[in-house]
């Protein structure tokens, strides 16, 4: 089924169709795909920051897992170290003051060089023998040290201390431990005021005896609270310097539960506050806690979170990660991020760029479109117009130069080849009807019985020559021109679609060029063109007629009245009584160019012999016709047009007597009813003010004469 316009906009001018085919697409289209461009763009820019901060947490996890293995071999060195051993060699504990003061010397030089916290010797069954300072105490149970050995090697855990358990830390670093806690946005509302737990990484390794007794275990480890050495060197290994374009800032964080204990996120613009300082003049966010939704992700469903998060004081794209203890319990979080608003702002200014890029694009194609659609739209507007002004009398109105050198302009050329040859065998024509006129003046009074006969007869040879030559010379042109429109649409394919109307339009007119000719025939061999008889709706007949004639109705004030009463159907052949009504109502609507009312009426009629017909009125508000007129009105050549050929009346009139009809022509003046001789019951014309024609189309249901009936 073929595509149509849609009934609003099928009247539009093929300029506006056009522009409208042309631009559509153009203001749709390109849109659309920058919306995908930008959605798509923005998506995967911020997969691509994702994915950058997910392999910033793959580095940092990787080195405090190394911290970890370093830990675990510090101690294990520790612990299997020749000095340590002969200390230990005389019994399971020093007795002399000065040999228990000559070891705790030894721990402390094996901290300094293992870079530990603490370090501590234990006996056997893990009771605190000796601490890498003085006053140390035991703190809370004796613990288990096997199970800081995995397959029989030490290995290094995350621990966390409550404050029981913190007396085999120094004086120093318990200083560290202690952490107020700042009230920090979107944080999980608390009543805490200090965060005074210890998280240490910690590691234990056996000090053997020849015979593979334990002597003694060494417990030593870091702790990583205020730890800013460590978090800093993480920082530097994941973000060193010019990592980050576009001026953004990475960070690393270490949390004990969701509270930061050892952060190089700065507090660039809080005033006041206990937060610990790194020696530049900023403030680090150190007791600071982690956004709630953080915290359910990650401490709640041991979730790795890699999505922008808040962190403090602004959006970082962010990843945390929980951190296991001895027992696989989540007592923290290693987090590593960097700022996200220099990342916005690239992704906004290359949004903005992408977008900016596509307006420039639409709208340069846009009037690349419009100006070269002008190629196309113009010489079809310009042959609308000359066919317009030749329907309305201009008969030397021509298309002229085209712009187009294509098919279109070639159209035009070939549509005013096609104008030139109607007006030359339209002169010829009336000059030949001239002169036939003057042979005829010339004969005498003694032919008048015969002159009606004898001028048919040689107007008919005449016009017989004529339609030959007419014939040939114009269908040619409009089989070209026809040819012409079938490649159009061959070349536009699909797109021929959007001009449906237009080129209709010109099949329209080139068909109205062939019903021309065959008008001629008509007249020269009338007998040769009857067609097959229908039965005929009138009144939907005169409706069609309305359709056909109503590019003329557009540019009158004519007001249409109907009166249909007919009850039968004509017998006629449908082609030729639109034919006479076509006609009957262009006459019509030639006798009002000032405006008027053309009345339209059916009635049922029967014929002086009994049979029943139809009766067909058309009437007009014009000036009417006059008595010499009425006279001569259905003779061949007989018009008051100036660029009329007198043909039409007299053709239909012998249309409708092939068929045992009639047509009959009359005057009215004021209100009044027609009614047609011979008529039972004729067709009301509806009254209207002034003189005006009236004429009457008497059709049979059923034709007298033996004509072919309409194959079913």
């Amino acid at each position: 089924m073929a595509w149509r316009w849609p009934g609003r906009y099928a009247a539009w001018p093929i300029r506006r169709k056009l522009l409208a085919m042309v631009l559509l697409p153009l203001v749709g289209v390109l849109p659309l795909l920058g919306v995908v461009l930008l959605v798509w763009g923005n998506a995967a820019l911020d997969t691509l920051l994702i994915t950058k901060v997910r392999a910033d947490l793959g580095v940092a996890h990787g080195y405090f897992d190394r911290v970890l293995g370093e830990v675990a071999a510090g101690t294990s060195a520790v612990a299997d170290s020749q000095a340590l051993f002969a200390a230990l060699a005389a019994g399971p504990a020093p007795r002399r003051a000065a040999d228990l003061a000559s070891l705790q010397a030894l721990l402390g030089r094996f901290k300094t060089r293992e870079g530990l916290d603490f370090i501590n010797l234990r006996h056997a069954d893990g009771r605190l023998m000796l601490a890498d300072f003085e006053a140390a105490a035991e703190a809370g149970p004796a613990p288990s040290m096997p199970d800081l050995l995995a397959g029989g090697r030490p290995v290094a855990t995350i621990a966390v201390l409550p404050l029981a358990e913190q007396g085999l830390l120094a004086p120093a670093l318990r200083a560290r431990v202690a952490v107020p806690l700042v009230a920090t946005r979107n944080a999980q509302p608390s009543a805490r005021t200090h965060e005074d737990r210890a998280m240490v990484v910690r590691s234990a390794a056996p000090v053997r005896a020849a015979d593979g007794r334990v002597l003694a275990w060494v417990q030593a480890g870091v702790l990583l609270n205020r730890n800013l050495p460590f978090i800093d060197h993480i920082n530097q290994i994941v973000y060193p310097a010019g990592a980050l374009p576009f001026g953004s800032q990475g960070t690393a964080t270490l949390f004990l539960d969701d509270v930061r204990i050892s952060t190089n996120v700065r507090l660039f613009d809080h005033a006041g506050g206990d937060f610990a300082g790194d020696g530049s003049g900023e403030r680090r966010a150190i007791g600071t806690r982690v956004s709630l939704a953080v915290r359910e992700a990650v401490l709640g469903r041991g979730e790795t979170w890699l999505d922008r998060a808040f962190v403090v004081n602004d959006w970082y794209v962010s990843a945390y990660q929980p951190l296991l203890d001895a027992t696989g319990r989540r007592v923290g979080m290693l987090y590593v991020g960097y700022l996200e608003r220099p990342f916005t702002w690239m992704k906004y200014s290359v949004l903005a760029g992408i977008g900016a890029v596509f307006f420039a694009v639409m709208l340069a194609a846009a009037l690349w479109s419009a100006r070269w659609a002008r190629l196309v739209f113009r010489p079809l507007e310009q042959m609308a117009h000359t066919l317009q002004q030749v329907e309305a009398g201009a008969s030397a109105a021509r298309v002229g130069p085209v712009a187009s050198g294509d098919e279109i302009g070639a159209l035009a050329g070939h549509l005013d080849h096609l104008l030139d040859t109607i007006a030359d065998k339209t002169c010829a024509l009336q000059r030949w009807n001239a002169e036939l006129d003057a042979k005829v003046a010339e004969r005498g009074a003694a032919l008048v019985a015969a002159q009606g006969q004898l001028l048919r007869a040689e107007k008919l040879a005449a016009v017989g020559q004529l339609t030959a030559s007419i014939a040939h010379e114009v269908n040619n042109p409009i089989a070209v021109i026809q040819g012409n429109l079938d490649l159009v649409r061959e070349l536009l394919g699909p797109d021929a679609a959007r001009v449906q109307a237009e080129l209709k339009l010109a099949d329209e007119q080139i068909e109205r060029m062939r019903l021309i000719v065959t008008q001629l025939l008509q007249f020269a061999r009338p007998t040769e063109f009857a067609g097959y008889v229908e039965s005929v709706d009138v009144a939907r007949a005169l409706n069609d007629c309305l359709v056909l004639t109503g590019h003329l109705m557009a540019r009158t004030r004519i007001n249409i009245e109907r009166d249909f009463k007919a009850t039968h159907s004509a017998g006629i052949n449908r082609q030729e009584l639109q034919q006479v009504l076509v006609n009957l109502v262009v006459n019509a609507i030639h006798a009002m160019p000032d405006g008027g009312t053309l009345s339209l009426a059916t009635a049922d009629w029967v014929a002086p012999d009994g049979a029943p017909g139809v009766c067909l009125t058309v009437a007009d508000t014009g000036p009417g016709l006059s008595d010499e007129l009425l006279g001569t009105l259905f003779q061949p050549f007989v018009t008051r047009k100036k660029d009329g050929t007198g043909l039409g009346l007299w053709i239909s009139r012998s249309l409708v007597e092939r068929y045992g009809g009639d047509i009959q022509a009359q005057n009215r003046v004021g209100p009044q009813a027609y009614e047609p001789a011979g008529a039972a019951m004729a067709a009301g014309v509806v009254a209207g003010p002034g003189t005006g024609a009236v004429m009457t189309v008497l059709l049979r249901c059923e034709p007298a004469l033996g004509l072919p009936l309409a194959p079913p």
